[in-house]
């Protein structure tokens, strides 16, 4: 019960350290998958960098509007009325009567037509429409800087979903041989029960073992068709794909240590492309600051027009042209505007806030990232030494069961410290190089620098 006990526990923790990755995956269409093949399908294929692209496009497309609003204001409008006779007492002489009496019929109005064409080009409108647009091209910057954001969380997701998809493959791989060498066990103690020489009590001890690792594998079995489905969603290709990780790709070490953690927070806070997003918008809530106090100011534009008018039997007009400028205030913006300009300190004093929460965060998670990597870096070396002792313990032991100087449960108590400890070393060499391309991605640095990592 121990024993089972003690094995149970062992592939739970196998279990649970390869689900703690995000993403996991099968499919019956075997395709040999790189780290960097995998990187640039996920980058063609990702859902949150079309979504990005489609933020940045809504930017610029508020660049133009506000652009926009420079340009002159075109009008044209016209109007034909059909109307009763009027009653029309011109004061003016009509002509045809020398006496001057000012007599005569009044003309038959029954209709009138007229057109104007108008044309108005703001001049001045208090900086609102320059701060209008210094914002937009703001906003429009930390779009993309989201973007980049948005691009190097990708990468570092995708190197999390290949991570898990090598341990599910090594789980599976370790599992597979481990049974093998129980349901070997399982005939060799058989043999030995049949001719006397062991209790049928370690015969079905090691059947009970053989059992456990059956289960186990089903368990690593079903974990890597889960990864491999994750994958799959990752990178764009069916669900039927079933994927192999090159084991290659974390065959070799993380880089070591080279810089203190001191150096990596500065180096966050140059190149986190969310810091830079937060700067970059810092400029366009002071710039709507301006926009905000712009209506304290009058605006004054140039206004020029056509019109022609023509009202039958009576009168005609045309090439009326007019031209000048027109100047618009309102004193009420005084007490009216205020709450608009409070409202832009407030979103400046918002991102301001959100800098300063930044910061600490950077602090909080390069430390974090930094310490797990360098944790991750030791644990390869630890886990090697845990082979060699695993596995010189199980001979021993071994060599001792045979000789009847240790039980059947001291054997397969060795046999899972050995498998564990193969497990544990393939776990690691991974986790190894996910913690270190995190570090770069907590750094800011992930997509320059980050092929050195997954070369």
């Amino acid at each position: 019960m121990k024993l089972n006990t003690t094995y149970r526990r062992l592939w739970s923790l196998a279990v649970c350290a390869i689900l703690a990755i995000p993403y996991t995956s099968f499919a019956q269409d075997k395709k040999s998958l790189s780290l960097k093949e995998a990187i640039s399908l996920s980058i063609q294929n990702s859902k949150e960098l079309k979504l990005s692209k489609t933020k940045i496009d809504a930017a610029l497309a508020t660049v133009k509007t506000a652009n926009n609003a420079q340009l002159p204001d075109v009008s044209v409008s016209g109007s034909y009325l059909r109307i009763n006779e009027p009653n029309v007492d011109l004061k003016l002489k009509l002509g045809g009567d020398s006496t001057g009496s000012g007599g005569g019929s009044s003309p038959k109005v029954n209709s009138l037509a007229y057109a104007m064409a108008t044309v108005s080009v703001p001049v001045f409108s208090g900086f609102i429409i320059q701060s209008q647009k210094e914002s937009a091209r703001y906003l429009a910057e930390a779009a993309k800087l989201d973007a980049d954001k948005d691009r190097e969380a990708v990468i570092q997701n995708t190197i999390n979903a290949y991570s898990n998809l090598y341990k599910s493959q090594q789980a599976v791989e370790l599992v597979r041989e481990n049974l093998k060498q129980q349901q070997q066990r399982v005939t060799d103690f058989t043999n030995l029960e049949k001719n006397g020489i062991i209790a049928r009590n370690d015969l079905l001890k090691v059947q009970l073992q053989q059992s456990n690792v059956e289960v186990s594998l089903m368990e690593a079995e079903s974990n890597l068709k889960l990864a491999s489905i994750a994958m799959n969603l990752l990178i764009g290709l069916p669900d039927t794909t079933e994927l192999v990780a090159d084991v290659n790709t974390f065959e070799q070490s993380a880089p070591a240590a080279s810089k203190a953690v001191t150096e990596w927070e500065q180096i966050a806070l140059q190149n986190r492309k969310d810091a830079a997003a937060l700067t970059i918008r810092e400029k366009a809530a002071n710039a709507g600051i301006k926009a905000a106090k712009g209506e304290y100011y009058p605006s004054i534009g140039l206004t020029g027009g056509y019109a022609a008018i023509h009202v039958p039997n009576a009168l005609t007009v045309t090439n009326a042209l007019n031209l000048g400028v027109g100047v618009k205030y309102s004193p009420s913006s005084f007490w009216k505007s205020g709450s608009k300009v409070n409202e832009a300190k407030v979103r400046l004093q918002e991102v301001q806030v959100n800098e300063e929460l930044l910061a600490d965060n950077i602090h909080l998670t390069i430390n974090r990232a930094y310490q797990n990597y360098l944790v991750n870096q030791k644990k390869i070396e630890a886990y090697q030494k845990a082979i060699d002792q695993a596995s010189e313990n199980y001979k021993i032991v071994k060599n001792k069961q045979e000789n009847n100087l240790a039980t059947t449960t001291d054997l397969l108590e060795a046999d899972v410290a050995n498998i564990q400890a193969k497990l544990n070393y393939a776990f690691a060499k991974a986790d190894a190089v996910v913690s270190y391309t995190k570090l770069l991605e907590t750094a800011g640095v992930l997509t320059e620098t980050g092929a050195e990592a997954i070369r």
